[in-house]
């Protein structure tokens, strides 16, 4: 049996890949942080999944596990990713520098194929509306990348360059807008159902840009679907809707029963917020061969009632 080590299996997406990966046929090895809160979080996974903790900035802590678990395959998503931190934190390049490790690891221990977690933010905003992956600006090339968007460009450059010179299967999927259960309080639309259920105003700007979301049981089918795969390369995970941010909110607040908390426009925009920024997916549709199984509207519902049993 095909066996594929998970990375940042506690976080968002992280979990949400376990069991379409499971149902894939793998047996999963799920690698959690030695932090303490991480201990805490394993009831979120699986029972029949091999849960293992190792800090993955070690380089002797990642040769060990690989060395333990021997996995065939590979899904990493682990990386900084708290909100207001990552876009400009020195913890990118700790976590480019890791994970060119683990990559290196796992090929020398006989991995066969790689799939990594990249996102939009490698697009060039300010030269792109819809975003395609071989063909639009990235962001180190008009020099707007973040110290995030650079690592991520690096990193996958090299899971390219190293795929191709050690025979290794790879690809790297392009995050574009996730929603759903478990998000962090402080993202867009876990932070609007927050303050409507409890009754406070939710404070947005005007809401125009036209953004597309796909719900994080989708992400993590996803990347299933393109682990399982042999589609080489970058390929954008993300939702074939488009939709106003301004529209969404508001079937929020209609859905919640407080459409009058909603304020939009009484925030400004952030500098450089592009108008339009959508996935072409048509390599995730056609050579991937996945669609997503939540439709939008759906899809908020079920956020908003799991944050009402949350809160309840």
């Amino acid at each position: 049996m095909a066996k594929v080590l998970v990375t940042g299996a506690a976080g968002f997406i992280g979990r949400s890949s376990l069991e379409p990966l499971r149902e894939a046929g793998y047996e999963v090895c799920a690698v959690l942080s030695p932090r303490p809160d991480q201990h805490d979080r394993t009831g979120g996974v699986l029972p029949d999944v091999d849960v293992r903790h190792a800090d993955l900035t070690d380089p002797a802590a990642v040769d060990s596990l690989l060395g333990n678990v021997k996995p065939t395959h590979l899904l990493h998503f682990a990386w900084i990713a708290t909100p207001g931190l990552y876009w400009h934190s020195e913890e990118n390049y700790r976590w480019l520098s890791a994970s060119q490790h683990l990559l290196a690891a796992f090929a020398r221990g006989g991995g066969v194929r790689a799939v990594m977690a990249g996102s939009c933010a490698e697009y060039d905003w300010s030269r792109v509306a819809e975003c395609h992956e071989h063909s639009s600006p990235l962001a180190d090339d008009g020099g707007t990348a973040t110290p995030y968007a650079a690592c991520k460009i690096a990193m996958q450059r090299s899971l390219d360059e190293y795929g191709r010179s050690h025979g290794l299967s790879s690809a790297w999927g392009r995050i574009f807008f996730q929603y759903g259960p478990g998000e962090h309080r402080d993202r867009l639309i876990a932070s609007v159902i927050l303050n409507l259920l409890a009754g406070r105003e939710a404070r947005c700007t005007h809401g125009r840009q036209i953004r597309s979301f796909l719900h994080v049981e989708d992400v993590g089918a996803a990347f299933a679907a393109l682990l399982a795969g042999s589609v080489q390369g970058p390929v954008n995970v993300g939702s074939g809707e488009r939709i106003a941010i301004a529209d969404l909110l508001q079937r929020l607040a209609r859905d919640i029963g407080r459409p009058e908390l909603l304020k939009l426009g009484a925030r400004p925009a952030p500098p450089g917020e592009p108008a339009v920024l959508v996935p072409d997916i048509g390599r995730l549709s056609g050579e991937v061969g996945w669609s997503p199984r939540w439709r939008l509207d759906e899809g908020l519902k079920d956020t908003v009632r799991w944050w009402r049993a949350r809160l309840a």
